[in-house]
Parts: C-alpha cells; sequence; structure tokens
C-alpha cells in the first residue's frame, strides 16, 4: 500500500516538472523585460540629473554676473528683473524716506492791467502787463531731542510794475493797484533776475521744555533770518493773497503797514528779523498765540547794511474761535513800533502804531474780513485806514471752486498833511504841472476811497484766471481828483 503511494507521488511529480519549468520561465521573461525599464529609466533620470546640475551651474554663473545675456537660463533672466525691481524699490522708498517732510509750491502769475481816468502824460500809459514766478522749499532738519526744527527758502522772480508807478507819481495813498508786480531792485526792465526773498530758520520747541512730548498743548517757536514779515503779522484768510484774492495792496495788508510804508521793507519786499512765538493749544479748537518780532527797516536797516540801528518792533496776539455754528474765525489785534519812521516830509520821528485784522466764516462759503489801524505817533499821508470785505464761495451758484470777492477801504489823511504842510504835490493827477511838469497846489480832505471786486474761475485745480475791477475815489485825499477805474485779468498757475 505505501509503495503504490509512493509510485503515484512520482509520477505526479514527474508530470508537474514541466509545468513548474515553464512557469519559471515566464517570470524571469516579466523580471528581465522590469530590469530593462528600470535601467532605461535610470538612464534617463541620471541624464535629467545631469542636466538640473549643468543648468544650475549656469544659474550659478548668471547669477554671479551682473549682466544680462540671452544665452541665460529664463530662470536666471527671471530672477534678475526681480532683483531689479526690488532694489529700484528699495532705491525708491530711500528716496521718499529722505524726501518725507519736504514741501515746495511754485506758481507763476501774469496780470493785464488798464486804468481809465488817468490825467494824460501819464509814463508807460495806462495798459500794463507784468508776471510773477515764486518756488519756495521747506526742508524739515533732524529733531533735536523733542525739539523740531526747519529751513524754509524762497526765490522770486518778475518783470513790470504793473501801474504802481503811475498810483505813486499821482500821490495816491493806495499807491500799488497791483500787488503782483515785482522787478528786482537795480534790474533794467529787459532783466528778469531771481532773488532770493526768504531765507530762515524756525524751531518749535514743546514746552514745558524736557517735558513729555505727546502730553505737551504750548509750543515756542524761535524764527530767525531773511523773511517777509506778513507771513508772521497781520495775516488774513480772506485778504491776503495776492495772486489769488485782492490785487490792490490796501486789502492784501494793513494798508498802513503796506501801503504807508510803515514796515520799511527793502526794495524787493523783504527784511532781516527775529520771530518768538509761543502758541497754547489747550483747547484745541480754540488755540490762541502771542508774538514778538524785531525786524532791520529802512534803506539801510532792511538790506543788511545797519539791520537793528533803527529797527521795527512788532507785538502780536491773535486768538481762533468757533462761531457761528462752530466756524473758524481768527482775530489778532497787534502793535509796532518803529525807532526811526519817515513822516510824509521826509522828516525822520518815532512811530507807534495799533490795528487789528479779522477774518471769520459766517456760512458753508462766505467769509468775512476786516482790518483797522491807526497811527498813534507820527505823521503819514494817511493816518487812519480801514477795510471790509468778503469772499463768497462758488458753491452757491454751481462753481464749488469759484469764489467772488467784493471789499472796501477808508484812508483818512493825516492831520499834518491835512494842515498843508504838504498841501502841494501831484495828487490826483490834477494841475497843468505838478509831478507831470511842475506845482500845484490843493487842499487835502478827508479820505481816499477804494473798491474792488473780482471773481476767480477755475479751470483745473491748477489754473485759475481772475478778472478785476477797481475803483479809486478822492486819490492822495484831494477833493479835486477824479476817479480812477481799474481793469485787470489775472492767470494764475500754481502747484
Amino acid at each position: 500500500m505505501k509503495f503504490a503511494r509512493l509510485t503515484a507521488a512520482l509520477v505526479a511529480a514527474g508530470l508537474a516538472l514541466p509545468a513548474l519549468a515553464a512557469t519559471d520561465d515566464a517570470t524571469l521573461k516579466k523580471l528581465l523585460e522590469r530590469m530593462e525599464k528600470l535601467e532605461a529609466r535610470n538612464s534617463e533620470l541620471e541624464r535629467e540629473v545631469k542636466a538640473l546640475k549643468s543648468e544650475s551651474a549656469e544659474i550659478a554663473r548668471g547669477l554671479d554676473s551682473p549682466r544680462l545675456s540671452e544665452n541665460e537660463p529664463e530662470l536666471t533672466v527671471r530672477l534678475k528683473a526681480v532683483e531689479k525691481d526690488a532694489l529700484e524699490m528699495k532705491k525708491a522708498a530711500r528716496i521718499a524716506e529722505g524726501l518725507e517732510g519736504i514741501k515746495v509750491g511754485a506758481s507763476l502769475a501774469t496780470v493785464g492791467q488798464h486804468a481809465a481816468g488817468l490825467p494824460g502824460g501819464i509814463e508807460n500809459g495806462s495798459s500794463q502787463l507784468n508776471y510773477r514766478a515764486d518756488i519756495s522749499v521747506e526742508l524739515p532738519l533732524a529733531a533735536v531731542g523733542d525739539i523740531e526744527h526747519k529751513l524754509f527758502a524762497h526765490l522770486r522772480m518778475g518783470q513790470g510794475l504793473g501801474l504802481n508807478s503811475a498810483f505813486s507819481n499821482l500821490g495816491f495813498f493806495s499807491s500799488a493797484p497791483n500787488a503782483l508786480a515785482f522787478r528786482a531792485s537795480g534790474a533794467s526792465p529787459d532783466d528778469s533776475v531771481t532773488i532770493l526773498g526768504q531765507a530762515w530758520y524756525q524751531a518749535a520747541i514743546p514746552l514745558p521744555f524736557l517735558g513729555f512730548k505727546p502730553y505737551s498743548r504750548e509750543t515756542l517757536e524761535l524764527t530767525f533770518g531773511k523773511m517777509d514779515i506778513f507771513g508772521f503779522f497781520d495775516q488774513n484768510k480772506g485778504a491776503g493773497d495776492e495772486s489769488k484774492q485782492f490785487l490792490n495792496s490796501v486789502f492784501v495788508h494793513n494798508p498802513l503797514l503796506d501801503a504807508a510804508g510803515e514796515v520799511g521793507v527793502d526794495a524787493n519786499g523783504f527784511q532781516p528779523g527775529f520771530v518768538v512765538s509761543y502758541l497754547n493749544w489747550f483747547d484745541k479748537p480754540q488755540p490762541w498765540r502771542l508774538s514778538v518780532g524785531l525786524f532791520g527797516t529802512g534803506e539801510r536797516g532792511s538790506n543788511y547794511q545797519r539791520s537793528l540801528s533803527s529797527p521795527l518792533l512788532m507785538v502780536q496776539a491773535e486768538k481762533q474761535l468757533k462761531l457761528f455754528d462752530g466756524l473758524t474765525g481768527n482775530y489778532r489785534i497787534y502793535g509796532w513800533n518803529r525807532k526811526e519812521g519817515v513822516d510824509h516830509d521826509g522828516t525822520l520821528s518815532k512811530h507807534t502804531g495799533v490795528a487789528f485784522s479779522i477774518d471769520q466764516r459766517i456760512g458753508d462759503g462766505v467769509t468775512v474780513f476786516s482790518r483797522y489801524g491807526k497811527l498813534i505817533n507820527g505823521e503819514l499821508p494817511f493816518n487812519q485806514a480801514f477795510t471790509a470785505g468778503a469772499e463768497f464761495n462758488g458753491s452757491y451758484w454751481g462753481r464749488a471752486a469759484d469764489a467772488i470777492g467784493i471789499a472796501g477801504a477808508w484812508l483818512q489823511a493825516g492831520k499834518g498833511y491835512r494842515a498843508g504842510e504838504n498841501g502841494s504835490g501831484c495828487a490826483g493827477g490834477f494841475g497843468t504841472s505838478g509831478c507831470l511838469g511842475g506845482a500845484f497846489s490843493f487842499t487835502p480832505q478827508g479820505a481816499e476811497k477804494v473798491a474792488e471786486i473780482y471773481y476767480r474761475y477755475r479751470l483745473s485745480p491748477q489754473f485759475e484766471l481772475s478778472p478785476d475791477f477797481q475803483y479809486v475815489a478822492n486819490g492822495g485825499a484831494n477833493p479835486d481828483a477824479r476817479s480812477v477805474k481799474v481793469f485787470a485779468l489775472r492767470a494764475n498757475i500754481a502747484y
């Protein structure tokens, strides 16, 4: 029985061997095929790795070179482009950081004027053109502790005196119907000389000194250099910019200080000075300020020859108020003392005066203003001056960027002038002689009266046109003087 089983097993094994042999051949064949594929893939990977190494080396060489080449890999070109853009952005950021706080302004204004009612023989005629260009730069300096300080510079150039010389020769109190007119001192009419009008330094010191600045509500400002006195005293938002508002100088500044020459500026309208100002803003919506200024005046004091030998002392107190349902108004009172003022007859004497300047919004688009000045000591052709007016925003007629302004001035002749001490001359431009050819007499009476109206039309945010009309009666307080009408067109481009 056992032999039979063994025999059967051997027979079965003998029959299975060919089948097993056939199975091993198929498996081996499959394994060989897979190995061939793996070898092929391995070779392909080796080539790809070699190519990547080669490309990586080219990228490294390309990145090491600052130059761009058309043979460089695209990745290198893109990386260099990104790097370049990043560097340019950093450079622009550094430039912007360096320029932070710098303020630059530039303007170009041209005025054409024609006067009706002037006597014949007026030099240069009754029609005039002029232009003026201004550039200003404010440069902040690195802070010293909590003290902030800056430099300010102002360049000015221009040609043409407008009708100012005609009004001055006729003895009009309002001797500058064109406050925009400018020609550098000593320059011929053919020249357009640029002058450094202002160059001053200012330090703003928070108080209390060495305290905690974020809690400070007081500031002491110290300013010195060559300056425009009206940037610190007699400011007025309703009438203070001859390039945009009124053209006649009696409205631009207090007539006693400007038209009557009390400020004693140099031939270009500037002077050396020192200003100390205290600003209190504990009540932030309604701050107040006290300012004291000392300025060089006169033919020699204003041009750095004898700057403080006969100085002008200015003192001003100002307060901002919220009136008429919270609308802003500025109220200023000030006084001055000039050691050697020039009287109407040319003599030198001590001059003292007081004045105020007010501007107040009384509606969304209405600002009213007023100035008054009185000379207490000294004798000028006019010793009192009062001006008042208003500016109306164009929003009332659908032109919000436009404005219309109207104002009047009253310039009272001084007692000495009315008494006849200077009762012969050319005021009003009448007579057969006078400043147009000889001497004639008149008795000054009352006051010279001036009115002005303008319309400011905005063509673009930087370009404005302003037709302007002025009317002058009783020029130089001459009751027989014929009224003069001045028509003007002003173009102003500002940045």
